[in-house]
């Protein structure tokens, strides 16, 4: 194997280890009580190593948001891939979410708010994903599971706009991130759903609780 080929391997490796390595410790103690050093020290690398692969931790956090967004996507086609059904792949999407937040430290959300172009980059991420979604539950429409007569343009719109006025203020330090999204996703989903459709709703909901009460 060329030499130049090798090092630019071992350069990606290191690269997918730092995110790796950075994404769970931001996401089980928070993003602030996790410093630079900590990672390189873990790694067993110099810190000047680590600061030549990422010049800060905005940049290191910018790049963990891409992997779980990634993972993310990849889970919602092979979902997509499995069943036709829209609100099924919904409720999978969801439980996956939660069960992500369930395993994720508040501060995480909260100190998430004080890099700029971590926030700009999940409203762009919003925007790309908007005619996708569109999409989506005009099926849902189609397959009898969502009403008829919901603009969904203006509800994504306001789903959009309630978590991010959320997001800032002090909400998360008298409710979990678990119960303030379980609110808002449960009243959404059954403001726009059919009577078929809050029935699966409602058969989910009471199974995910029975299952979530015997792992506590």
């Amino acid at each position: 194997m060329d030499d130049n080929l090798k090092e630019h391997l071992s350069k990606l490796e290191l690269r997918e280890r730092i995110v790796e390595l950075a994404l769970d410790s931001f996401a089980t103690h928070g993003i602030k009580s996790i410093t630079m050093d900590e990672i390189a020290t873990t790694l067993g690398i110099s810190k000047r190593t680590l600061y030549e692969v990422f010049p800060d931790k905005e940049t290191l956090l910018l790049e963990c948001l891409k992997k779980a967004q990634s993972e993310g996507a990849a889970y919602v086609k092979e979902v997509c891939e499995t069943t036709s059904n829209v609100l099924e792949v919904l409720l999978k999407i969801y439980q996956r979410t939660i069960e992500k937040y369930h395993s994720t430290n508040k501060k995480f959300y909260e100190d998430m708010k004080k890099y700029p172009k971590v926030y700009e980059s999940l409203v762009k991420r919003h925007d790309e994903n908007y005619e996708e979604k569109k999409a989506f539950f005009n099926l849902g429409v189609q397959q009898g599971l969502f009403r008829d007569d919901i603009n969904f343009t203006i509800v994504n719109m306001l789903m959009h706009e309630q978590f991010a006025v959320l997001m800032n203020t002090d909400i998360f330090k008298e409710y979990s991130f678990v119960d303030v999204y379980e609110s808002i996703m449960f009243t959404h989903l059954r403001g726009i759903s059919t009577e078929k459709g809050a029935s699966k709703l409602d058969e989910f909901i009471q199974t995910y609780r029975k299952e979530h009460q015997v792992k506590d």
